[in-house]
């Protein structure tokens, strides 16, 4: 069976005080760092999440807003699949996670230890998706992509809420980009927030959500080979992200970089980041974008296994 064309919703305010009385009610606020990235730069540690990325935001508040007893399905590089088995084991709901055969081994054997379903379907995370949204409309299951949810979104904007306590009025805020949906929730917040500069990087072997914008429509692309898993794929059809990130600078960065930021982070902060977590810094360190008033770089994620992480720091060198 294949699925249907699914129509999503653009989130609205609305949507995000919901999630955000879902988040805070669970989650404590990750900290805000002073760091030498630039002269009043700061990191947001997404890292110390409980599963180790920001997935965990958006999961929550889209498996809370749905029935109790609805099962849900979803596709995953590895992190939001490791949100969505968080969130579905405290709020007590059924859950399937489709990752595909590239996904990150230390992500996949994290999932293992959760109550969930797992499988493992396709060579790269396009299949994955695409086979997680059958197994929905063919099992009734609600389907909670990584990206074109509205509660999803407006669960990764709840980020800017915390900002708002922690950071300077005028700042300058900059996150990964693979399918858009944390940029996409900072765009909703910073609707309602004067002084906020947004900024979205992208890998080069992947920039699906600035081809879209810029072609005006959805369109397949090849995605390269890079060590940021977090960051490759496609997008959905029909998928919000693009449209909600219409003006906001979408930049890019290499695998080389990547593993740059990833090592700066452990020289100058003792901070682990996979390469989807570093590539903000990445960005920064580079001189690909401008800041305004404070810059503030959310490191996204850290699950990556020690031995490729290792590597990757050690090559680096």
């Amino acid at each position: 069976m294949t699925a249907p064309e699914r129509v999503v919703q653009i989130p609205t305010l609305s949507d995000l005080e919901s999630a955000w009385q879902t988040v805070r009610g669970v989650l404590e606020p990750t900290p805000l760092v002073a760091s030498p990235i630039a002269p009043n730069g700061s990191l947001k540690l997404e890292t110390l999440q409980p599963m180790g990325a920001f997935k965990v935001r958006g999961a929550l508040a889209a498996i809370a807003a749905l029935p109790q007893d609805q099962a849900v399905v979803t596709s995953s590089a590895g992190n939001h699949g490791l949100g969505v088995a968080w969130a579905a084991t405290r709020l007590h709901r059924r859950a399937t996670v489709v990752v595909p055969a590239n996904a990150s081994p230390a992500k996949v054997a994290a999932l293992r230890a959760y109550g969930i379903e797992l499988v493992e379907h396709g060579a790269n995370y396009d299949a994955a998706e695409k086979y997680a949204l059958e197994l929905g409309a063919r099992d009734g299951a609600s389907f909670v992509s990584p990206y074109n949810d509205p509660m999803v979104i407006a669960g990764q904007g709840t980020i800017g809420l915390e900002l708002d306590s922690q950071a300077r009025p005028e700042l300058t805020v900059v996150a990964p980009v693979g399918g858009g949906g944390l940029l996409a929730g900072l765009a909703l917040w910073s609707r309602s927030r004067e002084g906020v500069q947004l900024v979205g990087v992208e890998s080069t072997e992947s920039r699906a959500v600035s081809a879209a914008i810029v072609a005006g429509r959805i369109e397949p692309l090849p995605v390269g080979d890079t060590i940021a898993d977090g960051l490759a794929g496609n997008l959905e059809p029909g998928s919000v992200t693009p449209a909600m990130l219409m003006g906001v600078p979408l930049v890019a960065v290499d695998d080389i970089d990547l593993r740059a930021a990833m090592r700066w982070l452990f020289v100058n902060h003792g901070l682990i980041a996979e390469a989807s977590g570093a590539a903000g810094v990445a960005a920064a360190l580079t001189g690909k974008f401008e800041p305004a008033g404070e810059l503030v770089v959310i490191i996204s994620g850290r699950n990556i296994s020690a031995a490729r992480y290792a590597e990757i720091i050690l090559q680096s060198s």
